[in-house]
């Protein structure tokens, strides 16, 4: 399988991430599809920092489908760095490929298609999201074929979809936001069903002077956090976040579908 994976970082974002020595979005996006089926092959773009670079339809032709990654952007910014994933989504978005949005793709695609995404009066959420819960349609939806009704996820987001995009469905949510959306041609999760322990106690210290500065945390519980993200007790967290299985369903499961339609 042929995959395209977008890069949603903008060249000051990843940097903030990058001195961290965290392994770059896009790589670590294929590797972890390529657990589930290592016969995918992969290439990345970067339309938030290679500005000028311009695409044929016939480019978005060649792949079986197209992987949209999170970012540290904010929709509402407006700056020509998230105007260019804009005009780029609005394009792919009409044609007939195969989408999957972690995150800020899945924002990036409600504010294309007519929907609307906030900053979250509640704040940040961070880490794991929590009692995320499928809806009727989200139980019949084949994202979530074999899925856990009630289930967690690894996060990072400010940001939530505050208004669904035109012709789409919700499919699940918890008590901070809508978690995950469907149309036609598009999954998107507001989590991560890419992340790990390592990956996602990697961001948490690489923002931890935010975290802090938002007063999410103490010293000490972001301390302890970061550590107990190292090496993982299982008794400590869901199987949805510990079985790599469970928790890359979703991805599992897209793959599956693109091969059947």
């Amino acid at each position: 399988m042929n995959l395209l994976i977008v890069n949603g970082y903008d060249k000051k974002g990843w940097c903030k991430l990058a001195k961290y020595k965290i392994q770059p979005i896009c790589e670590f996006y294929r590797d972890q599809l390529k657990k589930i089926d290592p016969k995918i092959k992969a290439t990345f773009i970067y339309p938030s920092m290679d500005l000028k670079k311009v695409y044929d339809d016939s480019f978005f032709h060649s792949f079986n489908g197209i992987v949209w990654t999170g970012s540290s952007l904010n929709m509402y910014d407006n700056t020509k760095e998230i105007k260019n994933q804009i005009t780029l989504m609005k394009r792919i978005s009409n044609l007939p490929i195969k989408i999957f949005g972690s995150c800020w793709g899945m924002q990036l695609y409600t504010v294309c298609n007519g929907g609307e995404v906030k900053k979250n009066k509640k704040g940040r959420e961070i880490g794991i999201s929590f009692n995320i819960s499928l809806n009727k349609k989200g139980r019949d939806h084949w994202m979530y074929k074999k899925k856990p009704k009630i289930f967690d996820a690894f996060a990072s987001h400010l940001d939530h979809v505050t208004k669904l995009p035109k012709k789409s469905v919700a499919l699940a949510d918890n008590h901070y936001s809508i978690q995950s959306l469907s149309s036609k041609n598009f999954w998107g999760t507001q989590y991560h069903p890419e992340f790990n322990f390592k990956y996602t106690g990697q961001i948490l210290n690489a923002r931890k002077k935010l975290l802090l500065d938002e007063n999410l945390f103490s010293k000490n519980q972001i301390e302890g956090l970061i550590s107990s993200y190292k090496i993982p007790h299982k008794d400590s967290y869901s199987n949805s976040v510990t079985d790599f299985n469970i928790r890359t369903m979703e991805l599992s499961n897209w793959l599956k579908y693109i091969k059947k339609n």
